[in-house]
């Protein structure tokens, strides 16, 4: 298994991942839809001995309270059903939050479920009361800081870019 920088070949493999994923083409149309609008800053993938993409997190950027601050969100993140359990995700996650601070990014968002994203160093936002447009998201809106001082200051509504409002 190999976990990188995602390329342009890449594309097919990964939106065949989100397919199998995720119910629909939601995710699969919003990272196309990203990736064609310049508005993909990372995408990660594991690639299997074959080169079949088995697993992909994209990170895209956000702002918070109307300010671009060098935060990106996280999503989707997905891995194949046969690579499930094995710590893939957390791999992928981590590939892509040690690029992003190699980058000079301040913060992660995320949404996601709070047990596992908390012991990948996340932590709810709104203990820095940060929050996300969506309704009844307050215990899945996760943040994990890059730069020791990302947070200080900072809160208010956090908004991805409106691609996300088509899932």
């Amino acid at each position: 298994m190999l976990i990188r920088v995602e390329i342009p070949i890449d594309a097919p493999g990964i939106d065949a991942l989100l397919r199998r994923a995720f119910p629909g083409e939601g995710e699969a149309r919003l990272v196309h839809d990203l990736r064609e609008d310049g508005l993909l800053t990372l995408g990660v993938v594991a690639t299997d001995d074959d080169g079949q993409v088995i697993g992909y997190a994209a990170f895209s950027p956000v702002s918070v309270a109307g300010e671009e601050l060098q935060w990106v969100g996280l999503a989707p993140l997905a891995v194949d059903d046969a690579w499930r359990g094995q710590g893939l995700g957390r791999q992928l996650v981590y590939e892509g939050l040690d690029s992003l601070n190699e980058f000079g990014y301040a913060a992660v968002v995320t949404l996601g479920d709070p047990a596992l994203y908390s012991r990948l160093g996340f932590e709810p936002a709104a203990r820095y009361d940060l929050r996300c447009r969506w309704p009844d998201c307050e215990a899945a809106f996760q943040v994990h800081r890059l730069a020791d001082d990302a947070l200080d200051g900072v809160h208010g509504l956090v908004e991805y870019a409106d691609h996300f409002n088509r899932l």
